[in-house]
């Protein structure tokens, strides 16, 4: 930083514990940093390093007095905040700092439409209401690229997919233009296009309003592109930290070398045309009606999957790429039957489109899915060996517990967690570690297909590397079939044999991945790939309208 640049944010010696006595847990270690006025600062590190925790800690929105301060002084324009009366921190919370959450589904309201969240917002700091606060709510969600925002001012949030979900959080988040953005992996969930172009909005608006960010990621691609500053952490300490160019180009600590040097080495499973099928669609269609007026009368229908017909083999992966809203979910939630749609759907030779409930049990167990967002499926009031051993009990009944503990131990082992942690809760993990227990939750039943629906978007670069050579192993060791949605295409390039792309419900191109890599067809694939790989839009790409 400057020594001239003035000071926003002073973090002093900062330490955050969870516990006391003997089962103190120390998750920051006297961390120091300060954010002048229009810079950014990146923290980046492995899940569990305690880059949120910190980010938490300015907002004063731990779990108090569950995590405590036992150092450190936290100065925001020259005031104390950890000090501060909680009357005066709501009024720095939202006004002067806000936050975008990582997991955007825990944090919005599934009973309140869009445009009511957005509106309270507005009410509350700003004292809009009636129609400039439409006007205002219209051109927040215009701004992060939400497609068609006056028709989605009803919506709720489980009605938009995941990456519209985060951009209606990055509107709440900007709306009152705080001085300090807090972004915690805000760009997570979001499609390769979208996150160029919701960067380049944060650096517009930071360039115009002069606000400060605390941008905190496991996207190395996105520190360069955005940051001016990066502190590493490992373990709660910061091990490195200076200019951003500085730090790629010549890294002096061991761990920042061993984050730079990550990445998923393409080794997908080859191809194997003679497998049989395990599943496979015909035509398949999800049409959820758009209803309108007193009566709530049809006027028309959002095809999220028009017409897709597609087949996975024994033992390979489907990557399934797309924007966000093009149907790479729905299409996944539809062929487990997690939805109702049109058109046959066939796993392991049996037709299963149209099976009641009960019916479809006997299936349930080999077929498994990882959702994007692990603390939004998994249970706050279980632990997690409760949670994996879920599974067992509704599937294996006949097992003995002591087997049952065996085979949740051999999951968690399996995925790269500490056995010990099993009695622990999901609010004691990170995102990444949530993650990893979300797929020991699936694999515990070994099943024979699994739908993997954003598993590595919440890990870091060390992890997400781990994560793939652990899908890949498991998928020789057990012949595993995999459908693989991603906005990643890194990930995808490491691990699909085969792509499918997506675009507004419909299929676009269909292929081995490495010929679609190679030499893609369509203009809007070619886009996708520029966008990956370059993390920015030229003028002619295609992008999400």
């Amino acid at each position: 930083m400057n020594a001239s640049a003035e000071k926003l944010l002073s973090i002093r010696d900062l330490s955050v514990a969870f516990g006391t006595g003997a089962r103190e847990v120390l998750a920051v270690d006297r961390v120091s940093f300060d954010i002048a006025k229009g810079e950014t600062l990146a923290l980046v590190g492995e899940s569990g390093s305690g880059k949120s925790v910190t980010a938490l800690s300015v907002m004063k929105l731990l779990p108090y007095p569950a995590a405590h301060h036992p150092s450190g002084s936290i100065s925001f324009k020259g005031r104390e905040l950890l000090t501060m009366p909680e009357n005066e921190i709501r009024h720095v919370r939202g006004n002067d700092i806000t936050i975008i959450f990582q997991e955007p589904m825990t944090s919005l309201n599934p009973l309140h439409t869009i445009e009511k969240q957005i509106r309270e917002i507005l009410l509350i700091h700003q004292g809009l209401a009636g129609e400039k606060a439409r006007t205002r709510i219209l051109e927040l969600l215009d701004q992060v690229g939400i497609p068609d925002p006056k028709g989605r001012l009803a919506s709720y949030p489980h009605q938009l997919s995941g990456g519209q979900r985060q951009r209606v959080m990055i509107a709440m988040a900007l709306a009152n233009e705080p001085d300090l953005l807090i972004a915690d992996e805000p760009t997570t969930a979001l499609d390769v296009t979208v996150q160029a172009q919701i960067l380049k909005l944060l650096k517009d608006i930071q360039k115009r309003l002069g606000m400060s960010m605390l941008f905190i990621t496991h996207d190395l691609g996105i520190v360069r592109k955005l940051a001016d500053r990066v502190c590493v952490m490992n373990t709660g300490k910061i091990v490195e930290r200076g200019p951003v160019e500085r730090v790629f180009t010549a890294p002096e600590h061991p761990y920042t070398r061993a984050l730079l040097a990550a990445e998923p080495k393409p080794d997908p499973a080859p191809p194997r045309p003679t497998a049989p099928v395990v599943v496979s669609t015909t035509d398949l269609k999800v049409w959820f009606p758009i209803k309108r007026g007193v009566l709530r009368k049809v006027v028309g229908h959002i095809k999220a999957v028009d017409g897709i017909s597609v087949e996975v083999r024994k033992g390979e992966t489907l990557g399934v790429v797309g924007e966000s809203g093009s149907g790479k979910t729905t299409l996944g939630l539809a062929i487990l039957r997690l939805i109702s749609s049109d058109g046959p759907v066939v796993f392991m030779g049996d037709t299963i489109q149209g099976l009641k409930f009960k019916q479809m049990r006997p299936y349930r167990r080999n077929m498994q899915i990882v959702f994007q967002d692990p603390y939004g499926s998994l249970s706050p009031r279980m632990s997690v060996s409760d949670i994996i051993e879920e599974g067992l009990k509704v599937h294996h009944s006949h097992l003995a517990r002591g087997e049952r503990e065996r085979r949740v131990m051999a999951a968690l082992t399996e995925v790269g967690l500490d056995t010990q942690t099993r009695f622990r809760y999901p609010h004691e993990f990170s995102g990444g570690q949530r993650q990893r227990i979300a797929l020991a939750r699936a694999l515990v039943l070994e099943p024979t297909f699994i739908l993997l629906d954003e598993p590595t978007s919440a890990l870091d670069m060390i992890i997400q590397a781990q994560m793939v050579d652990l899908l890949r192993n498991l998928q020789r060791k057990r012949d595993l079939t995999y459908m693989f949605i991603s906005h990643d295409l890194r990930v995808v390039a490491a691990l699909a044999s085969r792509l499918l792309v997506l675009r507004h419900g419909k299929m676009v191109e269909e292929g081995a991945a490495a010929d679609l890599f190679k030499a893609p067809k369509s203009d809007y694939t070619r886009a996708l790939l520029a966008a990956a790989f370059k993390l920015e839009i030229a003028p002619g790409d295609v992008v999400e309208q």
